[in-house]
């Protein structure tokens, strides 16, 4: 069995650049994501904001079957 060592090389150098350009595309994408995405929208409302939500709606308590399921699948709950 040869051992061809300029072919070994040739595919250490393309497994470094295969590697660098990984690292760079995945770190250029989280930038991008970083630099796009919108504001926190759970972070604390800056000068006289407030923010209103309802934190639980209204449970069926004592609707029927179908209700209650509904309310399931539309919840998850």
């Amino acid at each position: 069995m040869v051992l061809s060592l300029r072919k070994w090389v040739s595919r250490i150098v393309f497994a470094i650049i295969f590697s660098m350009l990984l690292i760079l595309a995945t770190g250029g994408y989280s930038w991008l994501v970083d630099v796009i995405s919108p504001v926190h929208p759970y972070h604390k409302p800056k000068g006289a904001a407030m923010k209103v939500f309802q934190a639980d709606p209204m449970i069926p308590g004592n609707g029927s079957l179908a209700d209650r399921l509904r309310w399931f699948y539309w919840y998850g709950e």
